[in-house]
């Protein structure tokens, strides 16, 4: 799409029926700032009487859910919830804290075959779900953005394209566990539901304009399916900076260090790197320090931090060392798929040239069709097709393969010619 085109196209969408209950856009085109939500910040609901009148007033509404949440990341240990904001015709918004209402199942249940309308739904969704709430159905404003083409698919920025309106994103990364709320923050947070339904309404539209709308069903649906994610393997080797640990011995006190921070931090109930920070436990995993202090003299300990925690860190460094051979981190976690690509034309000449034909074949079926390669196919999938591909290479091989790696139909279809092509052409080669 031309910036022509995708200036035609987003000019469209506000002036059909997407477009909020407002004068419109003005002649200048500069968006209108979004100040106050239509009814006023309601108040926050905190106590059982309160939430038994907002789940019958949602159960009372009708058409689909704006629902949206915020956590205190950075700030406290975990990803709960500490505010849902939720709107729904016939029944307002609502800003509903967990905290004093911890179980959202009644809420949840009333809005069951309900479409829920999020922006970036899989970020929010593990809150919800942990105090009682999961859509049967929903849509992703974000996605859909990411689907129809949109450069930036933040909620500002699709508000302020699609609708023409500016939202104050300035409260985003604040410490939503703080009690209790500033009303600034709070007036942000009904801002950020307000004109969720106008949206979903006005992309459904594009989506179907550009014939991508059963592709972004089958999305939304996926997502809406998908069991919670296990937990990951190994998270220590996720410290920033890992990459300079090269020793199994330095490793096993990053471990060590992970795992002693993880436990201070639950405790606590704050963010972990506000205990220690992954330089620090890097520094001292390169340092292997002998005592209390030479572990103070290194980037990211001192005596601020108190003699207590200090002893505390550098037992953990003692347990590392000494540990026996025998129990030491291997390098690196067990791969579960493919190894690098970088290492593959070392290791498989051909499945490199595989890739390298895949690869050039998506990335032009997705600038044509407009939409990220990673939504037209995930890498993962075609890295995983092209190093072990089907044993006998057809359109029906290939198909069962992305099926079986969790592609939806839609990818599948648009996706299987070029990559059959693909690990075919590598072959005769």
């Amino acid at each position: 799409m031309t910036d022509a085109q995708e200036t035609a196209a987003q000019t469209s969408l506000r002036t059909t029926g997407g477009a909020p209950p407002a004068d419109g856009v003005p002649a200048d085109g500069l968006p209108i700032p979004l100040l106050e939500p239509r009814e006023g910040i309601p108040p926050v609901v905190a106590d059982d009487r309160a939430l038994a009148e907002v789940v019958a007033a949602f159960a009372g509404g009708t058409g689909p859910v704006a629902v949206d949440a915020e956590r205190a990341s950075g700030y406290r240990y975990g990803q709960r919830a500490y505010l849902v904001q939720l709107r729904r015709e016939g029944a307002g918004t609502a800003l509903i804290d967990p905290v004093g209402c911890p179980d959202l199942s009644g809420l949840g249940e009333a809005l069951t075959g309900t479409e829920w309308i999020l922006h970036a739904a899989t970020q929010d969704l593990p809150c919800l779900r942990d105090i009682g709430m999961r859509p049967t159905s929903l849509f992703d404003t974000e996605l859909a953005g990411r689907l129809a083409g949109f450069p930036r698919v933040g909620l500002g920025a699709m508000v302020e394209s699609v609708l023409g309106y500016a939202l104050e994103k300035g409260h985003s990364a604040v410490d939503w566990s703080t009690r209790p709320l500033p009303e600034p923050w709070l007036r942000y947070a009904a801002l950020d539901v307000e004109l969720l339904v106008d949206l979903r309404d006005a992309l459904e539209k594009e989506l179907d304009r550009q014939g991508k709308l059963e592709w972004a069903r089958q999305e939304f649906d996926a997502i809406a399916a998908a069991p919670p994610a296990p937990p990951r393997k190994d998270p220590w080797r996720r410290t920033s900076g890992m990459h300079k640990v090269r020793r199994r011995r330095q490793m096993a006190v990053v471990r060590e260090l992970w795992t002693a921070r993880d436990r201070v931090a639950q405790r606590r109930d704050v963010s972990p790197g506000k205990v220690l920070g992954d330089a620090a436990i890097v520094e001292a995993a390169l340092a292997l320090p002998q005592n209390v202090q030479a572990l103070t003299a290194l980037p990211g300990f001192g005596n601020r931090m108190g003699r207590r925690m200090l002893e505390q860190w550098q037992a953990a460094v003692d347990r590392a060392r000494a540990l026996p051979d025998g129990e030491l981190p291997q390098p690196g976690q067990s791969p579960s798929g493919p190894p690098p690509p970088r290492s593959w034309a070392d290791k498989d000449p051909a499945a490199a040239a595989r890739l390298s034909a895949a690869r050039s074949a998506v990335s032009a079926l997705a600038e044509e069709l407009n939409l990220p390669q990673e939504n037209l196919i995930t890498p993962d999938t075609v890295r995983r097709v092209c190093w072990e591909p089907p044993a006998v290479v057809t359109p029906e091989t290939v198909t069962a393969a992305l099926t079986e790696l969790g592609a939806r139909p839609w990818q599948v279809g648009l996706t299987t010619p070029l990559l059959t092509g693909a690990l075919t052409a590598s072959a005769d080669g």
